[in-house]
């Protein structure tokens, strides 16, 4: 047997979720493609938030932000599963395992207060219109902004490291399609009961409590939206409102049924498919969700686009 106590020189081996069937090749090609078509909306939020000067404002910085998280996110999980299925290798080391539970949790952790603070941005602009320079200020954005980095980052690092110290001295195949936390310590040869409930208290913080502030948000525009007299007014609000409320159920939901479900009603099958929801499908809905239906997107869209073909005349 090899040595319980001792993870480097050994490797991991990522099952992943496709053969090579041509209907699991068809999934796979359709898996990238959204992949792909993630990745260049939400490049293509940034750079118009960037380039247009009407969109320097603390909503459109925060929506920079979060296509930035969704692009590192996507990119933290995809390649290295399109590389594993093309070249019919599934070997991860420790190192790499380690690296990806650090940066999926950053970026994943940081989009929960990331969404809490754009939720508190819509509240303060629509429940307080006057007061909304004040209240959103370039200082409080940066500090959220920061923050919202900072807690994924530590979360990411702490769950990271104490996953890789525990000893794996029988199987070493993951059940996954990269390395997720819940699903490499089913392979631990140790008891792992005190660091399930340090990653149970670790979502309470980093789901549970921005979707409470969120949610506190959103109630608070319901209440200002139906004191609203134009009807037009209150169609575009509600529209709006439950648009994001969408995307933030989905991510939220997908989160808390994979890190805070209790461990006798976990399914592996279940877990791959629902981990997929939000590390590839919500980073793709995001930019739909929040630009494409949004007039100062689209206008600046357009702003660019004029100047490109005069540049090119």
């Amino acid at each position: 047997m090899e040595n319980a106590n001792n993870t480097s020189g050994i490797y991991f081996i990522l099952l992943g979720v496709f053969n090579h069937t041509e209907m699991h090749e068809f999934l796979f090609a359709m898996l990238l493609v959204i992949s792909i078509t993630s990745l260049m909306g939400n490049a293509l939020v940034i750079t118009l938030i960037l380039l247009d000067p009407q969109l320097h404002t603390p909503m459109y910085f925060l929506l920079s932000q979060l296509s930035l998280m969704d692009m590192m996110l996507v990119s933290t999980i995809v390649p290295k599963m399109a590389a594993n299925y093309l070249m019919d290798t599934r070997f991860i080391s420790p190192t790499g395992c380690g690296t990806q539970i650090f940066l999926f949790l950053t970026f994943g952790g940081g989009e929960c207060f990331l969404l809490a603070a754009m939720s508190y941005d819509r509240y303060v602009a629509i429940c307080h219109p006057l007061r909304y320079p004040i209240l959103m200020s370039q200082r409080l954005c940066l500090l959220m902004t920061t923050g919202s980095w900072l807690l994924g980052a530590v979360d990411g690092l702490m769950q990271a490291a104490t996953t890789l110290s525990f000893p794996y001295c029988h199987s070493r195949e993951i059940n996954h399609f990269f390395c997720e936390a819940p699903a490499l310590i089913r392979l631990a040869c140790a008891d792992t009961k005190l660091f399930e409930s340090f990653m149970y208290i670790c979502c309470i913080l980093m789901l549970l409590i921005p979707l409470s502030l969120i949610f506190a948000s959103y109630s608070l525009i319901l209440a200002a939206v139906l004191r609203m007299r134009s009807a037009a007014a209150r169609n575009k609000a509600f529209t709006t409102c439950s648009s994001h409320l969408a995307v933030v159920g989905l991510f939220f939901g997908t989160g808390i049924f994979i890190y805070m479900r209790p461990k006798s009603y976990r399914s592996e099958a279940h877990d791959k498919v629902v981990s997929g929801v939000y590390t590839i499908v919500t980073p793709l809905l995001n930019p739909l969700i929040y630009s494409v239906r949004n007039k100062d997107v689209k206008g600046a869209l357009k702003r660019c686009l004029v100047k490109f073909l005069q540049c090119q005349h």
